[in-house]
């Protein structure tokens, strides 16, 4: 099987596993991350094939909607691949991104890195901030039925793993527990310049919002 027939067999795969998966983390999510890694590829020397299919399987399981289990997405993936026989070497790559592309709370230390981890990972932040970032966190705060914002819950920076999993505060909240610091956490020259614009973006959105909280002019 040729590269592109992998992915376009990938793509129809992905597609029907998140057809009904929430609004942030259905197939939509899973294109622009897809774009965003091509882009930042481009000008990368990196294996594509793998950058692709870690880009398209990244979220296969995400934890947040298996009650925790991180484990379900690897093995996911790793049966899909395998399926379709490709190489060992490839299969434990896109592996090792899946497992060490989450935030987890900004205080995971990564098991593996590659140029190619560094590049999804990128693109996966990059759609995590910016106007799409602002209208998915307030998508998924919805869905958890979370409250936009409260003056009294104050955010809550440098939690654990375990700590972030379980974080139930306000939306406006995760904008500083890790929207706003993705900027500095960037890998790749293009990740980091795309990442600086969605930012600033980020920080008129807030100024707007408090804005508008207090009722100002």
């Amino acid at each position: 099987m040729s590269a592109s027939e992998l992915i376009i067999k990938t793509i129809v795969f992905v597609k029907e596993k998140l057809n009904d998966a929430e609004g942030g983390h259905d197939w939509f999510h899973i294109e622009r991350v897809y774009k965003n890694a091509l882009l930042i590829a481009k000008d990368t020397d990196c294996d594509t094939t793998v950058v692709q299919l870690g880009a398209l399987l990244h979220d296969i399981a995400d934890s947040k909607f298996h009650n925790g289990d991180e484990t379900i997405g690897p093995k996911t993936a790793r049966a899909f691949l395998e399926a379709q026989n490709v190489c060992e070497d490839i299969i434990a790559h896109v592996v090792n991104i899946i497992e060490n592309i989450s935030y987890k709370g900004g205080n995971f230390e990564k098991k593996f890195s590659s140029v190619e981890l560094d590049i999804v990972q990128d693109a996966d932040r990059l759609d995590a901030i910016g106007a799409i970032g602002v209208a998915r966190a307030f998508n998924y705060g919805g869905f958890k039925n979370r409250a936009l914002y409260n003056p009294e819950i104050a955010p809550v920076t440098n939690m654990t793993k375990e700590e972030y999993k379980k974080n139930n505060a306000p939306t406006i909240n995760h904008f500083y527990e890790k929207l706003l610091l993705l900027k500095d956490k960037m890998n790749t020259e293009k990740g980091k310049e795309i990442a600086a614009e969605r930012h600033r973006f980020m920080e008129s959105f807030l100024a707007q919002f408090y804005a508008e909280w207090e009722g100002v002019e």
